[in-house]
């Protein structure tokens, strides 16, 4: 069974950064496409960024130029560093791992942007 586990969620200032983390427990080249949905109070989940086998990334129109994906191959982790952080950046954010059909999840982590 695959597992991922995020960490690095918090609460933050506007304006400010945080840098969240994602173990996943077999070769990230396994899957099609790895990365982060956030799900905000009252919403549906949605994609906020992405990286898939090739290194081609895909972010939400929300967080283009605010949010960088990456990942390390050799400890099998992707990370999302957010800067310039808003209130309405407040969500769960949940790392994923995508091969064809097939997702899965890590248990989520919480980022509140306030004051």
């Amino acid at each position: 069974q695959v597992q991922l586990v995020e960490s690095g969620g918090g609460l933050v200032q506007p304006g400010g950064s945080l840098r969240l983390s994602c173990a996943v427990s077999e070769n990230i080249f396994n899957f099609n496409s790895v990365g982060w949905y956030g799900r905000a109070p009252g919403k549906e989940r949605e994609l906020v960024a992405s990286i898939n086998v090739g290194g081609k990334t895909r972010f939400a129109d929300s967080v283009k130029g605010r949010f960088t994906i990456s990942r390390d191959n050799a400890k099998n982790a992707v990370y999302l560093q957010m800067n310039s952080l808003k209130p309405e950046d407040t969500a769960v954010y949940y790392c994923y791992a995508n091969i064809l059909s097939r997702y899965y999840w890590g248990q989520g982590t919480q980022v509140t942007v306030s004051s």
